[in-house]
Order: C-alpha cells, then structure tokens, then sequence
C-alpha cells in the first residue's frame, strides 16, 4: 500500500473525460489545476469532472488551484525563437512589443528600478541567464552568461530581494474568488510573508480551502518559520528556487523545508521536473527515479507532476511509474515506510495543538502494542488526521469526517485513507459511525481490532481527547 501521495497537473494532453479517468485509475490523489492557464470556467468544469469521476470509482479526489501570482514575460520571440550566444550583449527595455536576439521586451514597467550592474535575469526558467551591465536610464544593457534559444514569451526571473511584486496580484483574488472557493486546496504563488498569505486567507473566507505557500524564493526561505505557522501546507518549488539560489543549494533546502513542515505537522509536496524526460520518453532516467525515491526518503507527503502530465505523451504511464517508484522505496526504507514518528513535538502550553499532538503519540504507542488493523481518526478539521500523519504509523490510516472538504484535504497527507461518515452527536454514535464506514469501504473486516482517535463530539473545545480500542462486530 502507497503511502505517500500524487500530485497530477491537468493540462492540454490530460483534460478529456478518458484521460483524467486513467489518471486516478494509475494512482492519481490529487488533480492540480495550473491557473496560470485556461479559463474560470473550463477550471471550474475540470473541477465538477475530477469529482465525478472519482465518486464513479468510489474514491476521494483532492483538487489543488495553483494560483499564477505575480510573473514577468518577456515579448514575443520571432517564429523559429531567438538564439542569446554567450557573450552577447543586449538591452532590454520594459513595455510591450516585439523581442529578439539584440532587445529584450519585458511586461515590468519597474524594470529599471529593479535591477543593478550585476544583478542577474534568468530568462524560460533558466534556459538564458544574463548579467545585468549597466542601468542608463530606462534602458538595461547586459550580457549572456548562458546562452540558449528563446520561444514565444518566455518568462524573466528578476531578483527576487529586489523585485517586490504585490501577493496576491489583483488577477489571483479575480481566480479566488471564481476559482479558488471550489478548491480544497489554494497554493499561493512567489509568497514571502506570513502577511501574504493572511490576504488570501482572508479572501477565501472561514470555511474556505486549505491553504499551501509555496516556497520558491529567498525571501519565502528567510522567512520560513512565519510561512508555516501561517499556512496549512507548504510546497518546495524546486523550479524557482534553483534560480533564486545556487543549484547546488536546492537538494538541502528541500530536506530542510520537509524537515521544518514535518515538526508541525504539515503536508509537503516536492514538486518540479520529478519525471521530466517522461514528457516526451516512456521511462524516466535513472537520476529521476532516484530523485522520487529520495524525496520519498526525505519525509515528502507527496508528489507532484507538472508537465509530465499537462503535456506529456503518456500522463497515465508517468503517474504509474512514480507510484511504482514511490511504493518500492516505502517497501524497503524503514524511515518512509512508517514507525519512525518523525517531527511534530507537542507545545509545552497547554494548547488544543499541544493536547492533539501528545494524543497522537498515544495512539502511535497502542499501535506498536497492539497492532491493530488500522488507526481511524474521527475528525471535521482535519488535524486529528494529520498529526497522526505526520507520526508516520506503520499500519493503515484512515481519516474520517463528516465534512467531504474536509476528507477531499486529507487526500494530500501521507498515508491517510480519507472517508466520509454521517453526522454523530456523541462518542458512541461516532465510533459505530466511522466503523461502519470504515466496514463499508474495506479499510477494515469483522474481527479486526482498530484504534480510534478522536475529539468528543459533546466536548466544548472540540479537542483531540478520545482514544478508544474497538473490536469491529
């Protein structure tokens, strides 16, 4: 049984009915939807479709909206693109038009104000990279460090300690309030402060999705501890920070960012260029195998695919292939397979975070006692779930509730089983309702004996405070 989750990004090559379909039949938990990309309404119907599909095969299915945030593209390159040859000089200028291999059109009009003799641009996600020469007046003169040939409108990466950008943009509160509500999960977009991500809290509203910061800039690194008390999950964006920072420095960072979102309890998604090559190949490289298999090592939640399956010639085989690699390396590392109960330290305070977390140990020490069929957390916000998540159990792990938001989250944590259960009122009609439904979906059989925590239904501080061993009948 795979534990940690998939991530598959809808796109050109996987928007029909048929190919989302084999998506989840390979193995797909969560379906994110690039809003960078396409139109309100055809995310809205992709969202009713990837629900309709997975209620035909009997599954949840998480939606992830990636909102686009602030981005820089350049103008058009000539058909056929433009070659940038190393030690070439040119200029680039803010505004709309045309670009080519002597001038560089790009869509910041505080372009000249962001850059300094010396600054780097990185330009389609790092294809080019220029070194700033000098700045006179509205006009930017640089040289080609790396060389390469740009198409269409490529993005330019400005540095990022220089270029502040409002987040969110006035377009990612258009997508929130069209888009992202109907979401389970809202991942904000080149976030660097905890104020950020209250915005967009803020307009998704109480009830509203869970929320993910990615982490792709200096900024978002220096000011991760604040990131992750603000947000309910993080993602690593390899994408971006190999640009923001020396590539020698990303394998680190992301064992650093899973290790600072395993102490509180967060998912993480490892993300970007996991399977690349199997955009256009029928197997990923040895190196790509590898790296799936690490950030499964590392303490991942999950992980995501982007191009492999927007574009890619074959999106149901490369969700196969990482589940295959993915469920290999659980089978035979002891440290992602579970039992190890990394991170998630309860607070000293008397918190309701403190009570759910030292409840959560509980838990995982009946398990190694008792080795029961399943741990089956009763939960309608989801923390119960995912503390017990991030503890790593070593046998199944089911996330009950009565909120089907709240189970469609759950897709994305390490090893939860999310179901639905009807509504209870007290500690005994819940726990016949979440073995019922645990019966019902055949997480468990007659005879087995489960482990079920929860907080009292009847209890005012609605706090993880149950944990009660259950003969299934």
């Amino acid at each position: 049984m795979r534990r940690t989750k998939i991530v598959a990004t809808l796109g050109p090559a996987s928007g029909s009915p048929e190919v989302i379909g084999s998506l989840l039949d390979a193995g797909t938990d969560v379906v994110r939807l690039g809003l960078a990309h396409g139109t309100p309404d055809e995310h809205l119907a992709a969202i009713d479709l990837v629900r309709e599909l997975a209620a035909e095969r009997g599954r949840l299915v998480g939606v992830l909206a990636d909102l686009p945030g602030p981005k820089v593209r350049t103008g058009a390159f000539p058909e056929g693109g433009a070659f940038l040859a190393e030690g070439a000089e040119i200029t680039l200028v803010a505004g709309e038009g045309a670009s080519d291999e002597r001038q560089i059109v790009v869509d910041e009009e505080r372009l000249a104000d962001t850059v300094v003799a010396g600054s780097t641009i990185v330009l389609g996600d790092g294809i080019v990279t220029l070194e700033v020469v000098a700045v006179d007046g509205a006009t930017v003169r640089a040289r080609v460090e790396t060389g390469g040939r740009l198409q269409g409108r490529p993005g330019a990466h400005l540095p990022s300690d220089r270029w502040l950008p409002p987040v969110p943009t006035d377009h990612d509160l258009d997508l929130i309030d069209r888009v992202g509500r109907h979401a389970d999960w809202v991942a904000v977009s080149f976030v660097r402060t905890p104020d950020e991500l209250g915005k967009v809290r803020d307009a998704l509203g109480p009830d509203g999705p869970c929320l993910m910061a990615k982490i792709e800039t200096r900024a978002a690194v220096d000011h991760l501890d604040e990131l992750l008390a603000a947000a309910d999950g993080v993602m690593v964006a390899r994408g971006d920070l190999g640009i923001d920072f020396p590539i020698e420095d990303v394998p680190h960072l992301q064992k650093h960012i899973i290790r600072a979102s395993a102490a509180l309890g967060l998912p993480v998604v490892t993300a970007t260029q996991m399977l690349e090559s199997m955009v256009t190949s029928p197997s990923p490289t040895r190196a790509e195998a590898t790296d799936v298999a690490n950030a499964v090592v590392d303490g991942t939640d999950a992980l995501m695919l982007s191009a492999e399956t927007a574009i890619g010639h074959d999106p149901a085989l490369t969700v196969e292939t990482m589940a295959r690699i993915a469920a290999r390396t659980e089978e035979l590392d002891a440290i992602s397979a579970g039992g190890d109960g990394r991170g998630l330290v309860a607070q000293r305070s008397p918190s309701t975070r403190a009570v759910t977390v030292a409840m959560a140990h509980a838990a995982l020490r009946a398990a190694d006692e008792l080795d029961p069929a399943a741990i089956v957390c009763c939960t309608r916000t989801g923390s119960t779930a995912r503390a017990m998540s991030a503890l790593r159990p070593p046998g199944r792990l089911v996330g009950a509730s009565p909120s089907p938001a709240t189970a469609r989250q759950l897709t994305l944590s390490w090893g939860v089983e999310p179901i639905e259960v009807d509504e209870y009122r007290t500690t005994d009609e819940m726990v016949r309702c979440v073995v019922d439904a645990a019966v019902h979906a055949g997480v468990v059989r007659p005879g087995d004996t489960i482990a079920v925590l929860a907080g009292a239904p009847d209890s005012p501080s609605r706090t993880t405070d149950v944990l009660r061993v259950v003969d299934v009948e």
